[in-house]
């Protein structure tokens, strides 16, 4: 099982948090099976991921192939949509303000995914066994899966990339806490006559965010968060009447507006593991975290999973598994995965709640946000990579005892 003292991985799951992993540890010298099917339907979503992730798809080798179908995000916006009593000042964060030149791409899942996909395939270090995992057999010294096409795996780490449902995390015995929203994300693409500026908005309403990320030329993406129905009942309508309302939502702010065929509707939830490692299997992905889609975390968090993973992996190459290397993964990462879930979840509550004092605290935060600069780009350096804000802070504070 072992090569060259470099024990094998097992990675399950197909798709982009599965596909990176894979390239990642084989990349890092590892010997890596991926388990999973590939991806057959189209999709037509976007994935908005920020600079430190687009330096691990350079790395990877798969940024410039997706490069040409993806547009920069330079600037991002949040306007209160709302009809209450209580309504923030739009809030601008601009690339500029923290001396880069963009936040990151925007970039279409089916440039993405197909991309990632091929670059597995063709890697010297990923056997892909194009099947499912029928089952899991965990003990001390394995992780090990029998495959619905009767071939067995064997590895010393598991890498659980297989969605919020996680069948390796139910298998380790990873219990989680997950509510389930009383809203749906519509998703779908469109054309519009203004010239969007690279910039995205998102527009805060009383069911949810309603945002627009910029694609290529003058087109846009759109994810709207409305009741479950709401969302039923607008996926229905003629590409007229919805194109209208789209642009209504938005006051016109891109003028005329045109949406493309292909609607999606996700239900929300939340799904929070209690732990993100243990018996051999490591949770990345939406099987470590499942939040509303609100300032374009999940992928990013995915890959600085990964990333954490690897890191960690590396240190113990013989036995990338071990109790010892697991509890060092779930130590890593609790920190990163809790706050960025608990935020996204407190200011989607924020929207739904009808109570005057979550109201207060969600325009309060905006408020200070829009009108004190150097809070601003904290956040914005926080937001690319954790622990950077924070940096930066220390940073001006020594050049300020200095003085």
């Amino acid at each position: 099982m072992e090569h060259q003292g470099t024990a094998r991985i097992l990675v399950a799951g197909t798709g982009p948090a599965g596909l990176i992993a894979a390239l990642g540890f084989a990349d890092a010298g590892f010997p890596v099976t991926l388990v999973g099917p590939e991806a057959s339907a189209p999709d037509s979503r976007t994935t908005a991921l920020m600079n430190p992730a687009l330096k691990v798809l350079a790395r990877l080798g798969v940024l410039e192939d997706i490069k040409p179908s993806a547009a920069p995000l330079k600037v991002m916006r949040i306007v209160d949509a709302t009809s209450r009593l209580i309504r923030s000042p739009v809030v601008t964060f601009r690339a500029s303000e923290i001396d880069e030149e963009q936040f990151g791409l925007n970039l279409p899942n089916s440039a993405l995914n197909p991309t990632l996909a091929r670059t597995a395939a063709a890697h010297a270090g990923i056997e892909w066994r194009r099947s499912m995992v029928a089952s899991w057999h965990l003990d001390t010294e394995h992780a090990g899966a029998i495959l619905t096409d009767g071939s067995t795996v064997e590895a010393s780490l598991a890498v659980a990339a297989d969605g919020r449902l996680s069948p390796a995390r139910q298998a380790a015995g990873i219990s989680t806490s997950a509510r389930s929203y009383p809203q749906a994300a519509l998703v779908l693409n469109f054309r519009h006559t203004g010239d969007h500026a690279f910039t995205s908005t998102e527009f805060h309403t009383e069911t949810g965010p309603f945002t627009q990320v910029p694609l290529p030329g003058n087109r846009s993406s759109l994810v709207w968060v409305v009741k479950p129905q709401t969302a039923t009942e607008l996926a229905a309508l003629d590409d007229a009447t919805l194109s209208l309302r789209v642009e209504q939502r938005m006051q016109s702010m891109l003028g005329r507006v045109t949406v493309e065929p292909d609607r999606q509707i996700y239900p929300l939830s939340a799904v929070t593991p209690l732990r993100f490692a243990r018996n051999r299997i490591a949770l990345v992905g939406e099987a470590a975290h499942v939040f509303p889609p609100i300032g374009a975390q999940g992928l990013n968090l995915g890959i600085r999973d990964i990333e954490d993973l690897i890191g960690i992996a590396c240190e113990n190459r013989r036995d990338p598994g071990s109790p010892t290397t697991l509890a060092a993964y779930d130590f890593k990462r609790r920190p990163d995965i809790l706050a960025r879930s608990s935020a996204v979840n407190l200011l989607n509550m924020s929207l739904l709640s009808d109570m005057l004092p979550a109201q207060i605290a969600r325009v309060t935060g905006l408020g200070v946000l829009g009108g004190f600069a150097p809070l601003r780009a904290f956040f914005m350096r926080e937001g690319l990579r954790p622990g950077s804000g924070f940096a930066a802070l220390a940073g001006g504070l020594r050049r300020t005892v200095r003085r």
